[in-house]
């Protein structure tokens, strides 16, 4: 089959999946907005099916045309003599229009051969919209400084808790979208809980909230959790994703490593509402600072916590410049919401970010003293590279955040510079050893501009990102706030904020909490407490039909997401409720029940971490987030819920739903063990089994049972009492789990009957659900 042939193929293709979807939509294809938009309505068609071949990347252009900005699509085409792209104004006149418009393969654009697909009436529509209104460029939406706007002019103002309701309602109105009931209290409650301490309601706030039907009870609730030492906890556990925090060094031998000092720290100062713009610059440049202390310097361990390898046969230089790559992608995307790593070997193919440029921002971190092979795998322990040490004398008088175990110094490694500058060139294809030109530190000049003759430090690049003038610092933070609290962020693609990310559902609001964000010191407890407290929050989880149908994904939020709880909080739902969790804060990471022969399976069976040695007592009931992090065999039970490996920096989870959680949940240890704990506590503190079953529901779900609940795990506990009794199930053997002491003055088969209750209600969805 010739290439004619294929081109008419494909046309026909491109042609039915138009006339398909024309055919599907009907009378649901929406309407053109009144003012078309480059960035919202315009460039992200053009993204999908022009950039390819026509966007900023030298390399793939075609014709040598480019669209991505307006002095070049309004430049004469040079293949097309008399011709312009784009016209303003007169899109008869302009021949991407007359392109994107063609049935004729030949002419036709995108090109059949391409596969990128034909653009739909309502595109077509939309370019033609646009042109005739000026075809205006707008600059990138992210790059631009946030502003306040204005409250929007609601119907339902009475609905509104806050300013973030307006916005909402706004959007609400136009997709003729109606907000959900509020959520009964106990639902809240529990969702109110986990969102701020990843931890169940306690008994007595549950009490509270549920004697208290005042309209302060709710805020009362809100402020008492903010007060939490748990709080930091919660907080830290998203923060140690994005800085891909680890127990481990990684690689092949992947050694133990002590930098849970600085995850002691990072719980500390979400504790004490340490501002944002604080938080960020010391982690960046805390040993930059005048008169830098310990706990400046400790912070910047963020950027340390990358893999080693400690291998003595590597090229010391090689591995060098891959931690400095990695710190660079931990910076860009975790702080700024940026993919400037695909700058690396190549100029950016959407963003403004050249490959010169990159390696201007690489620049900031090739100056510190670290080298290439970080130690001996006999000693594991850091060598030659910058290390702070901290001082049992130190921490018992001023790091009293640090939870010390032992009397020997701790070591951590953080960041620290050369009295001579290294140079920094741009690598050949990203490649350590082809250098090319010369380079100075300068920020992305994209995202905010500076005067670039200036030579600037690590310090610097701290100042600049917190600069109130940035526009995405603030932006990228909240919506991970947002994200963490709604399940999506008001930028879906919450680690991409470049042309290739999605774009905002709410613009407005993400800029309105930017700017109050920055406005009110950057006060990251004031923002948790601003997002809880809205109607938008407040709202029930109840599914409508209408809602559904018009809002699947529920972008516009007329209804609270169901989310399952993250990995480690599901671990912290079955020890608090069972009363096994050990509230003890920070300290070395632990190391509880899992399947055997995984690290010896990973490892080279060489060094401390070559054979799991599990934990015994209270180490075993601590939160999942002080669960030992081996990278090359990350704990598989947390796993199974989607933790992060924290191999690299992630600032999003994905979220599964597979049979092996279900199976997790029916038979890990820990599971059996808290169920068993919790049976035999009942069995002591009440009375009557109907008050077991219905403290037990309530404990773990968080809400009363209702008779039709109540009435199942009545009937279940009944038949395996029975069952127990008449020794068809064996007591003994069902409550041998766990190392916590068995009280032998208990009914075994009674114990062993409600054990089987306790973890029935475990296994119910509603359980590691958080909403």
């Amino acid at each position: 089959m010739n290439r004619k042939q294929l081109s008419v193929i494909a046309l026909m293709l491109a042609l039915s999946a138009t006339w398909i979807a024309c055919f599907q939509e009907g009378n649901n294809v929406p309407d053109l907005p009144e003012k078309v938009s480059y960035n919202f309505h315009i460039r992200p068609i053009l993204s999908d099916k022009c950039f390819k071949c026509h966007g900023p990347d030298g390399n793939t252009l075609e014709a040598g045309l480019r669209l991505d900005a307006a002095q070049f699509a309004y430049a004469p085409l040079t293949e097309t003599k008399g011709a312009f792209a784009i016209v303003p104004g007169k899109p008869e006149q302009s021949e991407l229009f007359k392109r994107i418009s063609s049935t004729d393969s030949s002419y036709m654009m995108p090109v059949p051969e391409s596969h990128l697909g034909a653009l739909t009436d309502y595109e077509i529509k939309l370019f033609k919209k646009w042109i005739e209104q000026g075809a205006t460029y707008e600059p990138h939406w992210a790059f631009q400084k946030p502003q306040k706007a204005a409250l929007p002019k609601i119907k339902n103002g009475e609905w509104a808790k806050n300013e973030i309701d307006f916005f909402i309602a706004e959007k609400l109105q136009q997709a003729g979208l109606t907000p959900n009931e509020p959520a009964t209290s106990a639902y809240l409650l529990k969702r109110l809980s986990f969102d701020i301490t990843g931890l169940p309601p306690t008994e007595e706030l549950m009490n509270d909230m549920q004697n208290d039907s005042s309209a302060a009870a709710f805020e009362k609730a809100v402020d008492v959790l903010l007060q939490s030492a748990r709080f930091g906890e919660k907080m830290a556990v998203h923060w140690l994703d994005v800085a891909r925090y680890s127990d481990s060094y990684g690689y092949q031998d992947d050694n133990v490593r002590t930098q849970w000092a600085w995850r002691d720290w990072v719980i500390h100062a979400f504790n004490k509402n340490m501002p944002y713009d604080q938080f960020i610059t010391w982690q960046i440049a805390g040993d930059m600072l005048p008169n830098a202390t310990k706990e400046q310097v400790l912070a910047t361990a963020f950027f340390r916590n990358h893999k080693y390898t400690e291998e003595g046969g590597v090229v010391p230089e090689e591995y060098r410049i891959e931690y400095i790559i990695d710190k660079t992608k931990t910076y860009s995307k975790g702080i700024l919401g940026l993919t400037a790593e695909c700058a690396q070997c190549h100029d950016h193919k959407y963003d403004p970010i050249s490959q010169k440029e990159y390696f201007q921002l690489f620049a900031f971190f090739n100056n510190t003293k670290e080298v290439g092979y970080e130690g001996d795998v006999t000693q594991s322990k850091p060598a030659k590279n910058p290390v702070l040490s901290l001082s049992d004398a130190e921490v018992k008088s001023i790091y009293t955040f640090i939870n010390k175990k032992d009397t020997g110094a701790i070591s951590v490694s953080v960041m620290g510079e050369n009295d001579t500058l290294r140079k920094t060139y741009i690598l050949d294809r990203g490649v350590y050893d082809r250098p090319t030109v010369e380079v100075q530190p300068v920020p992305l000049q994209a995202v905010l501009k500076t005067d670039t003759a200036v030579k600037r430090n690590r310090l610097d690049l701290a100042r600049w990102t917190v600069d109130k003038e940035n526009p995405l610092t603030a932006r990228v933070f909240v919506n991970q706030v947002w994200q963490e609290i709604f399940g999506r962020g008001l930028v879906k693609t919450s680690g991409d904020f470049g042309m290739q990310g999605e774009l905002p559902t709410h613009p407005e609001l993400l800029d309105w909490l930017a700017v109050d964000f920055m406005e009110h010191g950057w006060n990251i407890k004031r923002l948790v407490k601003q997002i809880v407290t809205s109607a938008t929050y407040r709202q029930s989880a109840k599914v409508g039909a209408e809602n559904f149908k018009k809002d699947p994904e529920n972008k516009y939020l007329s209804r609270a997401p169901r989310l399952r709880l993250k990995a480690e909080f599901v671990r912290d739902l079955v020890l608090a409720s069972s009363g096994l969790l050990v509230p003890t804060i920070g300290g070395p990471s632990v190391k509880p029940y899992q399947p055997k022969g995984i690290w010896e399976a990973a490892t080279s069976g060489r060094g401390e971490l070559a054979t799991y040695k599990q934990d015994t007592g209270e180490a075993l009931y601590r939160r999942g987030m002080y669960t030992f992090i081996k990278l090359t065999a990350p704990p598989p039970g947390m796993m199974m819920f989607d933790a992060s490996n924290r191999d690299q920096c992630e600032v999003k989870r994905l979220q599964t739903n597979t049979p092996l959680q279900a199976l997790v949940m029916m038979n890990d240890p820990t599971v059996l063990e808290a169920s068993r704990v919790l049976a035999q506590r009942l069995l002591v503190e009440k009375a009557s089994t109907d008050e077991r079953l219905r403290t037990a529901f309530r404990r773990i779900i968080c809400r009363n049972a209702n008779e039709k609940e109540f009435n199942i795990l009545k009937s279940y506990h009944d038949a395996q009492l029975a069952q127990f009794r008449q020794g068809k199930l064996d007591a003994v053997k069902t409550l041998n789990v766990g190392e916590y002491p068995l009280n032998e003055q208990l009914d075994k088969a009674a114990a062993a009957a409600l054990m089987k209750v306790v973890n029935m209600i475990y296994n119910m969805e509603e359980a590691i659900i958080k909403t």
